[in-house]
């Protein structure tokens, strides 16, 4: 089994997926372990919808609702949530809260859905963390029954790689660039 180095190492997006998918108990399983994020007063500031099937197809036309289109344009935005089996959508629950601001429930909610999608590459399922700009739009929010203190995130697409995907990925040197010490 590789370590955490490793897995965030050889991790990388996958845009194209096969129509494969985890099944439910798969990804409770993972959120076992994602769920072990670090977590201000515990409060679990997040929860995870699946949508498959035609639960994507729905999503895609509040998209584009959302996005006021129509004809081909809300023919593309619709078709989007199509591109994988699998929808993982992140929600951050936030409250008022005497020392975890929301930014930081929201962090939370975020930590999850990033150590969750470490998990499934690991497991050999190709992902990728989407958003954009509606996945806050009110219609959105309503295709995913999401109460007043409820933000959508995005979505991790989930699905089978599809031959020959797993290429290695150059980390660039990004690391040294980001970061400074100061005394």
């Amino acid at each position: 089994m590789p370590s955490l180095r490793e897995a965030a190492l050889a991790r990388r997006s996958a845009p194209k997926v096969t129509d494969a998918a985890p099944d439910d108990a798969t990804i409770l399983s993972l959120l076992d372990a994602a769920a072990r994020v670090a977590d201000h007063a515990s409060l679990a500031p997040w929860r995870i919808i699946a949508l498959r099937g035609d639960a994507r197809a729905r999503l895609g036309t509040a998209l584009a609702a959302a996005a006021g289109f129509d004809g081909a344009h809300a023919e593309r935005l619709a078709a989007k949530p199509l591109r994988a089996p699998l929808l993982l959508a992140i929600v951050a629950v936030t409250g008022e809260h005497p020392k975890v601001p929301v930014w930081e429930q929201e962090a939370v909610a975020a930590g999850v859905a990033h150590v969750l999608s470490l998990l499934l590459d690991e497991a050999g399922w190709g992902v990728m963390w989407r958003s954009g700009p509606h996945t806050r739009h009110p219609l959105v929010a309503e295709a995913h029954g999401l109460a007043a203190n409820e933000r959508l995130m995005g979505w991790l697409y989930v699905g089978g790689l599809p031959e020959g995907t797993r290429a290695q990925r150059s980390t660039d040197g990004i690391a040294a660039a980001r970061f400074t010490t100061s005394t």
